[in-house]
């Protein structure tokens, strides 16, 4: 029996196979669960059921894209028709405009702040409402991905840091607000990772670099390390645990300069 055996997971924010959402997915499926995929629109789909393709018969593939509640309403309304409930819902969409992604903070716009605000976390607490009546008494969870930028500056990460500890704050009130009806929430701040998105940071490859030289365990992290922290926050085991920041980094969030 794995760890998510006869649970469903919704997974928000599969784009690719070097995404640190199918690593989580394939942590899941590998323990047991059946998952549900969103793609953002049209233009995503493809990829989204190709990838799909190679997981159980039973994956739910629907669009949804997270800052419009009408799509965000209609995706949980037809998964409702398919499954009794949700046990786990992972967010793992983020988005900022590339020009906000370098040079300085203080440069931001303010439709390049909105932007990134919205997706990257105000979408989790949509995400959270709508999934509310499905997961209320199963002693579910909610898993979010972060990153240490929400907490020290970050070369060139700026708009997207500040995000992050949005997103951050919101897992603590959504734990506190969910808790009483059985749902715990949590984030995991993972380690640089080579995803499509993270190259889209300014200077990535020179932090990958430095990273897995300075962390204490001189290496960087993988997908597989996410998902497997992953489904040990959504599973059962995990059932002491919410409103927390789990760092997934090999260490080097505890090194001083």
């Amino acid at each position: 029996m794995g760890l998510m055996e006869g649970k469903t997971a919704v997974i928000f924010g599969v784009a690719n196979k070097r995404s640190i959402a199918w690593g989580i997915t394939s942590a899941l499926v590998r323990e047991g669960a059946r998952v549900a995929l969103n793609y953002q629109n049209e233009r995503m789909e493809p990829g989204v059921r190709k990838l799909a393709k190679n997981l159980p018969d039973n994956t739910f593939v629907a669009q949804c894209d997270v800052t419009k509640k009408d799509e965000v309403d209609s995706f949980f309304e037809k998964l409702k028709d398919e499954v009794d409930g949700i046990d786990a819902l992972v967010h793992c969409v983020a988005f900022a405009k590339r020009e906000e992604l370098g040079g300085r903070y203080v440069d931001t716009s303010y439709d390049g702040y909105e932007l990134a605000q919205h997706v990257s976390a105000y979408s989790l607490v949509t995400l959270s409402k709508a999934a509310e009546p499905l997961m209320e008494g199963r002693e579910g969870a909610i898993v979010a991905l972060t990153y240490l930028g929400s907490v020290r500056v970050v070369p060139a990460y700026n708009v997207m840091g500040v995000a992050k500890a949005a997103l951050e704050a919101s897992v603590r009130y959504l734990a506190a607000d969910l808790g009483p009806y059985g749902t715990r929430v949590n984030a995991i701040s993972a380690g640089p990772i080579k995803t499509l998105s993270a190259m889209g940071v300014t200077g990535f490859s020179e932090i990958l670099k430095a990273i897995g030289e300075r962390a204490p365990m001189r290496r960087n992290v993988t997908q597989e390390d996410v998902g497997n922290t992953a489904a040990f926050l959504l599973s059962d085991w995990g059932k002491g645990v919410t409103g927390q920041v789990i760092y997934v980094d090999s260490g080097v969030s505890i090194m001083g300069a």
